[in-house]
């Protein structure tokens, strides 16, 4: 079996933070990212982890943060071991295509989910409100419908525990018109321009989440980027609106989580060794289908 990374333990390095999946080190003026390969869901971190996951997340984010580049800014600066600060090379194993340098920035405390179809939560609240996060929706939208516009949908971010959704007026409230109103204009832009190359390639980004900071006085992304981790990938060729969509992304773990007589909160079940190697093979699909490269 392929080995896999759950924890790092660089002990010469200060740790910044340890994520769901990430585990952060302060270089002074700038952070070093490790993908591990954790897998949360329903915000608690299951025992096993998935093969490859990290590599996934790490090069899919820095190809959308090149195709994204002239949008908005971004905090990544290179994901290549011979950039690397030298205390770092007796690290390379470790950090071989799963880490990335990045700028310093700091986080504005929002998620900004962005959501063109109808599923997941969404589809629950529909069903009850006839809303998504409070916007009124028409009557008769059945599941995984394609939504009448693209929503911005921004929620709290907690480190513990459970999102909590929010209302625009809420984030003015909390950063300010002005911030506010750019997170939600960037983080439309960067979903209308990625969702529609993806669908290019046979993918329906069903809806993700963004994550910005200020660098300076400037806004930038940060974090990961349409990932299957942070984003709900649809099959193009077998979408069909009325009932859930199979997915290349983590919902395929839920979807068995779901199955079993788990309160979701920890500890978590162990994953059968079948439903690991399924969802390395869907992140590794998404991976193939959006970037061309048949490898890592």
């Amino acid at each position: 079996m392929t080995d896999v990374l759950l924890k790092t333990d660089f002990r010469d390095l200060k740790l910044f933070k340890r994520g769901k999946v990430r585990d952060v080190y302060d270089l002074e003026d700038k952070l070093l990212i490790v993908s591990t390969d954790r897998i949360s869901c329903f915000d608690v971190i299951l025992p096993c982890g998935i093969p490859h996951k990290g590599e996934v997340l790490t090069k899919l984010s820095c190809f959308w943060f090149n195709f994204i580049k002239d949008i908005i800014p971004t905090h990544f600066l290179s994901a290549e071991i011979n950039d690397y600060p030298k205390e770092l090379e007796k690290y390379r194993k470790e950090l071989a295509g799963r880490s990335m340098l990045v700028k310093k920035s700091k986080p504005i405390n929002i998620e900004c989910v962005v959501r063109g179809y109808l599923s997941g939560s969404g589809w629950k609240e529909y069903q009850e409100k006839q809303t998504v996060c409070g916007i009124k929706l028409p009557r008769g939208l059945v599941e995984s419908a394609e939504l009448p516009e693209v929503l911005f949908t921004p929620s709290t971010k907690e480190d513990t525990g459970h999102d909590i959704n929010i209302t625009q007026e809420f984030v003015q409230q909390r950063v300010g018109k002005q911030t506010a109103d750019k997170l939600k204009e960037e983080s439309l832009a960067i979903y209308k321009k990625a969702s529609s190359y993806a669908r290019s390639k046979g993918i329906i980004i069903a809806d993700t989440k963004f994550e910005f900071g200020f660098l300076e006085d400037k806004i930038i992304l940060i974090d990961e980027v349409l990932t299957p981790d942070s984003s709900r990938f649809w099959p193009a060729s077998v979408y069909q609106p009325g009932g859930p969509t199979p997915s290349f992304d983590k919902q395929f773990v839920r979807d068995y989580l779901e199955t079993l007589n788990w309160d979701k909160n920890p500890p978590a079940p162990r994953l059968p060794q079948e439903i690991i190697e399924r969802t390395t093979e869907k992140y590794l699909e998404a991976f193939r289908r959006l970037t061309g490269n048949e490898n890592l």
